[in-house]
Formats: C-alpha cells, sequence, structure tokens
C-alpha cells in the first residue's frame, strides 16, 4: 500500500477573516477548525505522517492549547514560513524515509470527507498527481476596478482548485527545489508541478468541501458538519 504523508498549512494571517483568532484555531462544532480535517487524514491507514504547519508566533501557544491532540494524533508540528509555499517547503524537509505521496491539504478546509480523500488519493496513486476541483457552473464575469464588468468569461474548462492536492514525494520535492526558477506567479502546489513538467489530474470534489475565508463560511461549516453528523 502506498503510504502518504499529509500537510496541514496553518500559518496564515487569516487577513481576510478579521477577528483576534486565527481561521484553523477557531472553535468550529465543539473543536477547533484544524482538528475536523486533521482527524480524518489521521484515521487512515494509509497516512504515516501528519504535519500542522503554524507560525512561529503561534508554535507555542498551539502546544499549549492542542498538546493531547497532536499527541492522540500522532501529529508532527512545523514552523511556517513568511509566505504559503515557505511554510510546505519547511514542512517537506521533515518527511520520513518511506513516504511515497505528500498531501497538501487547507487547515482551514474542514468538510472534507473519507470519499474525497479516498478518490483524490486513488487518483494520485494512478497518475502521480491529482487535486479535488470542481467544474464552474456559474456565469463569470471580468471586471475592472471600478466594479464595471469588461468581459463574459467562457466557463468551458473551468475548475475551482480545492485541496487536498496530492503528488508523488519525488515531483513535489523536485518542484520546490526548483520554485525560485519558475518566478512569483506560482499560486498553488498543482501549478508548481505543472511548471516542473508533470501532469496533475482533476478529481470531482464537492461544495461541501468549502474552504473557511468569512464568518459566513464558518456558520456555513457548522451547519454541514451538523447534517452529515
Amino acid at each position: 500500500m502506498p503510504q502518504f504523508a499529509v500537510i496541514l498549512p496553518a500559518a496564515g494571517q487569516s487577513s481576510r477573516f478579521g477577528g483576534a483568532e486565527k481561521k484553523p484555531f477557531l472553535d468550529l462544532a465543539g473543536r477547533a477548525v484544524w482538528l475536523h480535517s486533521a482527524t480524518t487524514f489521521a484515521t487512515r491507514s494509509d497516512v504515516v505522517q501528519l504535519l500542522i504547519v503554524v507560525a512561529p508566533e503561534d508554535r507555542d501557544r498551539f502546544k499549549n492549547r492542542f498538546a493531547a491532540d497532536v499527541a492522540a494524533l500522532k501529529a508532527e508540528v512545523v514552523d511556517g514560513g513568511g509566505a504559503r509555499f515557505e511554510s510546505v517547503a519547511n514542512a517537506l524537509r521533515r518527511l520520513r524515509s518511506g513516504v511515497d505521496f505528500v498531501a497538501v491539504h487547507d487547515a482551514a478546509r474542514p468538510c472534507v470527507t473519507p470519499s474525497l480523500i479516498d478518490a483524490c488519493f486513488a487518483r494520485a496513486v494512478e497518475t502521480g498527481a491529482a487535486l479535488l476541483a470542481v467544474p464552474v457552473s456559474d456565469t463569470v464575469k471580468r471586471g475592472d476596478s471600478s466594479g464595471r464588468i469588461t468581459d463574459t468569461v467562457d466557463r468551458t474548462g473551468l475548475w475551482l482548485a480545492q485541496t487536498p492536492q496530492v503528488f508523488r514525494r519525488d515531483w513535489l520535492t523536485d518542484a520546490y527545489a526548483r520554485r525560485a526558477a519558475f518566478g512569483p506567479a506560482i499560486t498553488d502546489d498543482a501549478q508548481l508541478v505543472e511548471a516542473a513538467g508533470h501532469s496533475v489530474y482533476l478529481v470531482n470534489g464537492s461544495a461541501t468541501n468549502l474552504k473557511i475565508t468569512t464568518p459566513e463560511d464558518l456558520a456555513l461549516a457548522s451547519v454541514m458538519l451538523a447534517s452529515s453528523s
């Protein structure tokens, strides 16, 4: 059975959410946001390493607050960097020998389900790289800085990327080793692996696999978790 490591970046500033508490550490249905997805991954027999990446300024508070959870999940806490790519790079340096694939999953995306993970992991094993995504169903408009519509974008073939994004270990570590050569336009791990010359495949995700960005998202996630319990 292929062995997976899972990286949960939780070192962002949560600037769009607002409030004193960062998104991954907010309470959601009685547990911190990050714990929902972390538990879903940690209970899998094919996940052999779980790495939680937190900002250095949050590390002591995180360990004090979540020490029992980290121990129960057999997780490792990694210092984040100034940007998401630096945080993931720090976690990649901690990978154990024997890990075949690496999954990167947003710590603020708590509603991922075992069946979605199953599908994404299986496709990654088959192809080398895969991510969850949902087809764009709404009409897409492009606007200028004043809010005036400048174009209606053809949505044919457009998908909204989600996580997890899952890659062969050697593909991802090689792509990170060469990241500086690809310039600043790279926005996620899948694009980075594509820039390194590999194909990445789409797996049907779900609208319920939402990323918490606003307080409204947190409320919606609470309803989704309650309906699935």
